[in-house]
């Protein structure tokens, strides 16, 4: 006995249907797969609330009375709100570029095959940077030198606190962010949006202003460009780590945030040479050897790609 013709007819829009909604279905996945900017957006959120729920978990272990509007945090307790930002930073990024991406975690820009060499000449950067700034502001009398504050532990804090802020961000804004970006833009387009988002994302911190925001955003070019170069995180982690960690030990507040100093000096007049109560990140010496360092950079793997190709 054959099968009746409505049936048939049944069966064959039914399939229909599902073919063409299993096709929709898959181009709608190729579309979030293949357009980084809506992997961006999508991670926006979930960023939010996973580092709330992390720094909470961390506030809690720390005994922090985080209702209390007068609580400061102390040293130790900022070392571990950030290392438990930074675990919240990996599981939400692991959750994405597994399911997601559909890439492996180390691709985020974690090769470490030769780039020791990134990673010192960083470290390097940030330290002859701090350094060089310091000594100016002296000579010009924009600072002066008070006393020197030696605290093993504060010292030890201190590089802990500033290598999970460094690794987070980083991992995130540049191996992640930035990443995604440049599948969908021109690469030096997805750079601006993405140091955009930088500065924004520190658009809370104490004492800022428009041109500290400038500030961030140029920071933001400078530790995003080796990475359009080499997709690789080893680099502008060191220097994001040696820029904080010597602007602190220099005496200089953090993009507007008291950490231990290693040197302590006073500010004759808070204005936009010195950088006033926002710290390094908010002069215009800042601007100024960060605009070098970009150009050094930039220059430097033009050269390189100019020699390989020749």
């Amino acid at each position: 006995m054959g099968i009746p013709l409505i049936i048939k007819k049944y069966i064959i829009i039914s399939l229909s249907l599902l073919i063409a909604n299993f096709n929709i279905k898959m181009k709608k996945e190729n579309e979030f797969r293949h357009n980084g900017w809506l992997r961006v957006l999508a991670i926006i959120i979930p960023y939010l609330i996973i580092v709330f729920i992390f720094q909470l978990i961390g506030l809690y272990i720390t005994g922090a009375d985080f209702l209390d509007a007068n609580f400061e945090m102390t040293s130790e307790q900022k070392v571990t709100i950030s290392f438990f930002t930074l675990i919240g930073t990996f599981l939400l990024l692991w959750v994405f570029m597994k399911f997601v991406d559909k890439e492996a975690f180390i691709k985020l820009g974690f090769h470490t095959k030769n780039r020791l060499k990134d990673f010192i000449v960083g470290i390097l950067i940030g330290a002859v940077v701090m350094a060089s700034g310091y000594l100016i502001l002296v000579f010009l009398e924009e600072i002066q030198f008070a006393h020197m504050l030696i605290d093993t532990k504060g010292i030890i804090l201190s590089i802990l606190l500033f290598i999970f802020v460094a690794i987070g961000e980083e991992v995130l804004f540049r191996g992640y962010i930035l990443k995604n970006l440049m599948t969908s833009f021109n690469k030096y387009v997805a750079l601006i949006v993405s140091s955009i988002l930088f500065a924004l994302i520190h658009g809370l911190n104490p004492n800022i202003d428009l041109f500290s925001l400038t500030n961030l955003f140029l920071a933001g070019i400078l530790l995003g460009l080796s990475y359009l170069y080499t997709k690789n995180l080893w680099f502008p982690i060191a220097l994001h780590l040696s820029w904080n960690l010597f602007q602190s030990l220099f005496g200089f507040n953090v993009s507007g945030q008291d950490f231990y100093s290693l040197v302590e000096f006073n500010i004759i007049e808070n204005n936009l040479l010195n950088g006033g109560a926002f710290g390094f990140e908010g002069s215009i010496l800042s601007i100024l050897f960060q605009l070098v360092v970009i150009f050094s950079i930039g220059y430097y793997y033009t050269r390189k790609k100019t020699l390989n190709n020749s």
